[in-house]
């Protein structure tokens, strides 16, 4: 149920990211009608208890698994569940921070900051980029260890890969909508505290 939580919660967000390449006013009237729904103290608090519940049951998953698993799929598993939980960690606390220490709102000028200035982006296109990939490589990774059926003519393996080909793709095209080297993009004064200006 964690997992189906956080998943239901990032798709969401990954979808409102995508309509960045519409604009930003398009990404924050996306993002406003969405908060309406995920922004309370209730969703809050269940999406916090299902990232601590899927992170503390990794670990222990992590420890029992990481020796006996032997296909590339179990190995993916691993490390996209292993990165997306130190993502989790970093990125909450940091939109937690802006939010209640900063008094910025962490919308689209928050998460494009970063992305948009040298030398900060040389650490947040990354760390942004394996996110995304991370996230569909677990849920391929997982469709790879558990699925068994032939659907279309493709095996779980050639599924698999499909799912993690989506993920790329679409980390290319979100980062075509928040970055500015295509698009224009302008970060405002108040959110150049967070590139160190």
């Amino acid at each position: 149920m964690s997992g189906l939580t956080i998943t239901l919660f990032i798709a969401l967000h990954l979808f409102n990211h995508l309509c960045s390449v519409f604009g930003a006013e398009k990404h924050i009237a996306i993002m406003t009608g969405l908060r309406g729904v995920y922004r309370n103290f209730i969703v809050e608090g269940i999406l916090m208890v299902a990232v601590l519940v899927q992170i503390l049951s990794g670990f222990s998953l992590l420890a029992v698994r990481r020796k006996t698993s032997v296909t590339g799929w179990e190995k993916l598993r691993i490390w996209t569940g292993l990165y997306l939980a130190l993502f989790l960690v970093v990125h909450l606390g940091a939109v937690f921070a802006g939010r209640l220490l900063l008094h910025l709102d962490t919308n689209f000028y928050f998460a494009v900051a970063g992305l948009n200035s040298f030398p900060v982006n040389i650490f947040f296109v990354p760390y942004y980029a394996l996110a995304i990939i991370s996230f569909f490589g677990h849920i391929a990774a997982l469709h790879g260890s558990r699925m068994k059926l032939v659907v279309f003519g493709l095996h779980p393996a050639e599924q698999s890969a499909i799912i993690l080909a989506i993920g790329i793709c679409l980390t290319v095209v979100v980062f075509y909508g928040l970055t500015n080297q295509f698009r224009g993009v302008e970060i405002p004064a108040a959110y150049q505290i967070l590139i160190g200006k």
